[in-house]
């Protein structure tokens, strides 16, 4: 496979590769796979474009016309394929961009470990065998935006997991994570002015001290966060901040709770160690 070489454009000083992530289904999968490999190269800038859905052979032709199109023009795109049906799957392979046919690569090991073949089925992801999965994320998820922000209380108790930060520090997105990727009722609780006149826990989220797990931040990061909001506000200044993480850690400190720095961890590595977290504590 010939390497992709791109010119910097618009005056960047990293390469820029169009990147397009390919499915007949959802593209999900596509992108989660392609983004893992991505991410180990940091030194390039990536255009990325998600074409879910490619359900006919007249649209991978056309989509395979685009990327030839591009690469004609100089920017060989690298596309992460996910297409079960052979047809379109071949398609998509005459292009002259670089394809990673990202299942036909395990596919073929996992059907002779098993001693069958698979039914190439796009569409698989909510199959009535897969109905139960599917709807319990579906009720993790109402149940995260029910309790975003410590809107409401109710029925706390069937929370896994809750989130306890200052505003911005990132309990929404992954509350919202868990929820989506695997079907946690993540509830999540904010500490407000009044909480940190003391280490005591807050005390609608007392009660639940073995659930609760804490995010914080760098004063930096939450400093740009905020003022994107409210610019030059005491909710934003320098030392509101400094004042709501000092108090942050110094109650998770004193009651044992774990917290992670969101400013150094992705939402999908937090949710990681939340999970990690769990397993242990429920001896899972």
């Amino acid at each position: 496979m010939d390497a992709i070489n791109h010119p910097p454009v618009n005056g960047e000083d990293k390469p820029v590769v169009p990147v397009f992530f390919v499915s007949d289904s959802t593209g999900i999968t596509s992108e989660a796979m392609g983004n893992a490999l991505l991410v180990q190269f940091p030194h390039l800038t990536f255009t990325r474009t998600t074409v879910p859905f490619l359900g006919s052979l007249e649209a991978a032709r056309e989509l395979v016309a685009r990327l030839d199109r591009q690469v004609a023009a100089g920017r060989t795109p690298l596309v992460f394929s996910t297409a079960v049906h052979d047809e379109i799957r071949d398609c998509i392979l005459s292009s002259k961009a670089t394809v990673i046919d990202l299942l036909s690569a395990y596919l073929g090991s996992v059907e002779r470990a098993l001693g069958t073949t698979s039914v190439r089925r796009a569409k698989q992801l909510h199959t009535l065998a897969d109905s139960q999965r599917y709807n319990s994320r579906m009720q993790a998820i109402e149940f995260a935006i029910e309790h975003d922000d410590g809107q409401s209380l109710r029925a706390l108790e069937q929370a896994d997991i809750i989130l306890l930060a200052p505003s911005r520090c990132g309990k929404t997105p992954t509350s919202m994570y868990l929820a989506l990727q695997h079907g946690l009722f993540a509830a999540n609780y904010p500490l407000v002015d009044e909480d940190f006149e003391s280490t005591v826990l807050p005390r609608p989220v007392r009660k639940y001290q073995d659930r609760l797990f804490g995010i914080v931040t760098s004063t930096e990061r939450l400093c740009q966060v905020r003022n994107e909001r409210r610019p030059n506000s005491r909710y934003a200044s320098r030392q509101q901040v400094s004042f709501e993480l000092r108090g942050a850690k110094a109650m998770m400190k004193a009651n044992g709770i774990p917290y992670v720095d969101s400013s150094t961890k992705s939402v999908e590595e937090m949710s990681a160690m939340i999970l990690q977290y769990l397993s242990i504590t429920s001896g899972r």
